[in-house]
């Protein structure tokens, strides 16, 4: 299966993303795991489900607070509603939402079918939520957004059925229980819409890994000794900005001794001659991920880091040569050491550095792969997965480690790989500037000098 990849821009000679069939495709997914679950209606306070169901954004910057939420239900299409004056601009400029209303051939003696809507309303609305209990918590607010969906909820006649919610804050869930609506968890409905990916899914995933692509590129060029971790996180960040991302999550910038055990956040550490040094960069083009570790070493390479690189590549490869459709997460993580094999107590305390996940909308979707919960728990992989493989292996001086991670897209013969950026054998950066009387510098070395010649290992009578 071969994956398209297009130009940031739309233009009239090519045929690119059609964001038209994006969102058509999107909702119909959702819609059949909606018919398929028990509940009525599914209300959505995270933000990457409300993109999927509504294809409404109001920016980053709204990601964490809960303020906006949407409600799709058996007979209605998405309501939602926004911040202040986000709801006017979807009014405006996302025809999509439209009118909501029931379903033209909707039975109203049907289960989940009730009595007709007495008229069609725009789908795009204010509301607000608590602020994160910033309200107070007598200003009603609450109660106002409980009183708007049972109101929806009784318009299309699912008001007595359960309703799936995703994420929510407690005094949101007190007033809809207060309301006598029965909430049980949506999660699992919106995950399983999203864990096959449409066409023009998997294209802007592969558009957002692309741009990671020139992001490590840069990098590599970039990296040197004297260096500090957080400039590398600037230069990535800029990088992927000037390259149209719509939101760089974070940039996991860890070197030298920080590398084992992973503390999973950048530092402003100043790189040395000889460390090892790897990254994770997370961005999102429209919304879609990128989830892609690579792992350096500057000026030079100890051979315990080549050997742990080594290592690292060598799980990814026998994990990559078994994916294909049909194959289970357990089949794919009984190929990866155990905790214990690479200095850690059980498989809790080694959580994500053998580890696979989908990516979306969201940085961890389904499937998931861990030794921790997938023998016991496993999915089956199907054609249009696409999902990160990670693997992690700490070199033999205590100090460094390797860190890896491929993109994949599940087809029908096999997968495809969309992280392109080279990762087939440790990388050295830097290692230009480095030349000895004999020529450039052997880059594999030991990070001491004495142990590098004859007379320092010991090898001369």
């Amino acid at each position: 299966m071969g994956i398209a990849t297009f130009g940031s821009m739309n233009v009239d000679w090519e045929r690119r993303i059609d964001v038209d069939r994006l969102r058509s495709e999107r909702l119909a997914s959702l819609r059949a795991q909606l018919e398929k679950s028990e509940v009525g209606a599914l209300l959505a306070f995270d933000f990457g489900n409300i993109r999927y169901m509504t294809a409404t954004h109001i920016g980053t910057w709204a990601m964490d607070k809960l303020i906006r939420f949407s409600l799709i239900t058996r007979n209605s299409d998405p309501i939602s509603w926004d911040f202040g004056s986000a709801a006017k601009h979807h009014q405006l400029y996302n025809p999509w939402l439209g009118e909501t209303h029931m379903e033209a051939d909707a039975d109203p003696h049907a289960p989940h079918h009730g009595a007709v809507a007495p008229r069609a309303e725009n789908g795009a609305r204010a509301g607000i939520s608590i602020l994160r209990g910033a309200f107070h918590p007598d200003s009603g607010i609450a109660e106002g957004v409980a009183a708007k969906v049972k109101r929806e909820l009784e318009k299309f006649g699912v008001a007595n059925e359960p309703l799936g919610i995703d994420v929510v804050e407690l005094p949101i869930l007190f007033a809809l229980q207060a309301q006598g609506i029965r909430v049980i968890d949506g999660q699992q409905i919106f995950l399983e819409a999203r864990r096959v990916k449409t066409r023009d899914e998997i294209s802007l995933l592969t558009h957002a890994a692309s741009m990671v692509d020139a992001a490590y590129d840069e990098l590599y060029e970039f990296l040197r000794p004297g260096v500090r971790e957080n400039e590398a996180v600037g230069l990535v960040s800029k990088k992927l900005y000037d390259l149209g991302s719509e939101y760089v999550e974070g940039v996991n910038a860890i070197s030298g001794e920080r590398c084992s055990p992973h503390p999973h956040v950048y530092s402003d550490r100043i790189i040395r001659p000889g460390d090892p040094a790897f990254f994770d960069i997370l961005h999102s083009y429209n919304g879609y991920r990128t989830c892609y570790y690579r792992t350096f070493a500057v000026g030079s390479a100890s051979s315990a880091q080549h050997d742990a690189y080594t290592k690292a590549r060598e799980i990814m490869d026998r994990s990559i040569a078994m994916v294909r459709p049909g194959v289970t997460t357990a089949d794919i993580v009984a190929l990866w050491p155990k905790a214990e094999e690479f200095g850690f107590a059980d498989e809790e305390a080694a959580f994500a550095l053998q580890y696979g996940h989908g990516v979306g909308l969201s940085i961890w979707e389904k499937p998931i792969f861990s030794r921790l919960v997938s023998f016991d728990n496993p999915e089956t992989l199907e054609v249009g997965m696409v999902f990160a493989l990670e693997t992690y292996w700490p070199s033999k001086d205590g100090i460094g480690a390797a860190r890896i991670e491929e993109e994949l897209v599940v087809t029908e013969t096999g997968c495809e790989v969309i992280t392109k950026f080279p990762a087939e054998d440790l990388m050295v950066a830097g290692a230009q500037r480095y030349f000895t009387i004999n020529g450039p510098m052997n880059l594999i070395r030991d990070s001491q000098s004495h142990l590098n010649t004859p007379a320092g290992r010991g090898e001369l009578a």
